[in-house]
């Protein structure tokens, strides 16, 4: 069974829908015995960080996320569900995040990327990009380097460089997945992302030990 971790912030039913039809189990749950039962955990979300970890708190999911995180079962966070496993984000004001990953999540773009270029350039970044593989992964398991996925964001990542598995360029290098023991988690949506998402999502929905 894999667990799909509704708290409020959207795109569940792109997500499920998608492992249905590559035929897996799942269940769309904010109750934290069954996101504690499941085999696998995913957390989704679309919007903004702040009313995220204020729906985390509100259905009282904080430590169900952490421990689902550290369980060490196959975990997979998704656009905004990626962001929040960070320490902190700076979208319209500082707010604290999981803290499960080191690093926090900025804005398109700090004052020292500003260059003629990067302000011709449209926020957020929305559409398909390609990803750079900076690690082989579990999760990129048949996935060619520079596959083409789905984006839309106005926020990134900065994580510690040793769990980066993947950069896209959107003016800069940025992060757009990360790879941490049983953690995974990607800024773009692989559930909208045509055949190779759904071949992430396999990989992910096949995973037997991600450590």
């Amino acid at each position: 069974m894999i667990a799909i971790i509704d708290y409020g912030m959207g795109n569940l039913r792109s997500v499920d829908k998608a492992l249905e039809f590559l035929g897996h189990e799942t269940c769309v749950t904010r109750d934290p015995k069954s996101i504690e039962s499941a085999d696998k955990v995913i957390l989704p979300g679309v919007g903004a960080f702040g009313a995220a970890m204020d729906n985390l708190k509100r259905f009282d999911l904080i430590e169900c996320v952490k421990d689902a995180a550290k369980s060490g079962k196959p975990f997979l966070g998704i656009c905004l569900g990626m962001q929040v496993l960070l320490e902190q984000s700076a979208e319209y004001g500082i707010h604290q995040g999981l803290g499960i990953i080191p690093g926090n999540v900025v804005k398109f773009f700090k004052p020292e990327d500003i260059t003629d270029k990067t302000r011709k350039l449209k926020i957020p970044n929305m559409g398909w990009c390609p990803i750079n593989i900076k690690k082989p992964s579990p999760l990129f398991s048949n996935v060619p380097d520079q596959s083409m996925v789905y984006f839309v964001h106005s926020y990134y990542v900065d994580p510690l460089s040793d769990v980066i598995a993947a950069t896209t360029h959107h003016g800069i290098d940025y992060c757009s997945a990360i790879w941490h023991k049983n953690i995974f988690a990607t800024q773009f949506h692989p559930e909208k992302s045509g055949t190779i998402g759904l071949r992430m999502l396999k990989n992910f929905a096949e995973a037997e030990n991600w450590n």
